[in-house]
């Protein structure tokens, strides 16, 4: 069974984590880098930042991903910076907040979750088809079962409903990643999540979630929820594992991919409805104003 002992030597490789200095994003970053690769530990705080940058000798990158200026000025002084980008993990993310909206004016959960990383993605695309083997994790959640795509309100302005909109948030990860590998081959694009990980992102969401990471309800929840380092062993996986396929999703293994070890696994149906992808891609590049090139699964296959 597969574990970050597993992980293979990184030296050489350039990593990208959005919200690298806490959770999951951390743990990864951490065990990156204990394997020689070069963190670039990308997010809002930019003393948080540079403090895991420091610690771990790579390299802090100021990125909101709520404000679609700030994505195309991180991406322009990545690019300045590396010549390469092996692995992009698509992680940091929100989880049931009130309702509000982004710079970019956006619902905060799509515009974060979503379309933050589209955008990102896409304004580096050029440099990670140039990298072989370049990789892009996007972190999903049990979240997108059962969750639609409401193209009639992406922005929840008719009514909001928290869990709703980080539902229809993660099903978009999903979607995403998949088309993603439809129609650019040339890359490995895969989706990971964490099951119930016991992290910052759970603590700041309703009582009923701190209730179940609090330390004195810790042992009786442990079969139910487990630890960052367990929770970020499925992106581990995803972006390192050299016998990865493209187009591939991994989580836990236990009950309901809740806790366990990570392991390939299954999206619902409706992480892989084409016509929604196809839709909801289209929609994205109208939104945030980055345009994908054609990719040569396109051009095989079709609009």
């Amino acid at each position: 069974m597969w574990s970050s002992t597993d992980i293979p030597d990184q030296a050489g490789r350039v990593a990208l984590i959005t919200g690298g200095y806490s959770g999951i994003g951390l743990v990864t970053a951490r065990e990156l880098a204990a394997r020689d690769a070069t963190v670039v530990i990308a997010g809002r705080d930019r003393e948080r930042a540079a403090a895991v940058a420091g610690e771990l000798g790579g390299w802090p990158l100021h990125l909101d991903l709520g404000d679609i200026g700030s994505v195309r000025r991180a991406s322009g002084e990545f690019r300045d910076r590396f010549g390469r980008l092996d692995l992009l993990v698509n992680n940091a993310g929100l989880m049931i907040p009130p309702y509000g909206r982004t710079v970019s004016g956006f619902e905060w959960q799509f515009g974060v979750n979503h379309l933050g990383h589209f955008a990102l993605t896409g304004l580096l695309l050029d440099v990670l088809r140039a990298t072989p083997e370049a990789r892009v994790v996007t972190v999903s959640s049990n979240g997108h079962k059962g969750a639609v795509i409401d193209f009639e309100d992406l922005q929840s302005e008719r009514g909001y409903d928290a869990m709703r909109a980080y539902q229809q948030s993660k099903l978009a990860n999903l979607l995403f990643a998949f088309e993603l590998q439809r129609r650019h081959p040339e890359l490995i694009s895969v989706a990971a999540h964490p099951g119930a990980a016991r992290t910052r992102l759970m603590r700041s969401s309703p009582w009923v979630f701190r209730a179940v990471v609090s330390q004195r309800t810790k042992a009786l929840f442990s079969w139910l929820i487990q630890s960052e380092w367990a929770g970020a062993q499925p992106v581990l996986r995803a972006a390192t594992d050299p016998g990865v396929g493209g187009g591939e999703y991994f989580g836990p293994d236990g009950w309901k991919e809740f806790t366990g070890r990570a392991t390939r696994v299954t999206a619902e149906e409706n992480a892989h409805d084409l016509v929604v992808a196809r839709r909801l891609w289209v929609v994205s590049e109208g939104l945030t104003g980055v345009t994908y090139p054609a990719g040569a699964g396109m051009l095989a296959d079709g609009p």
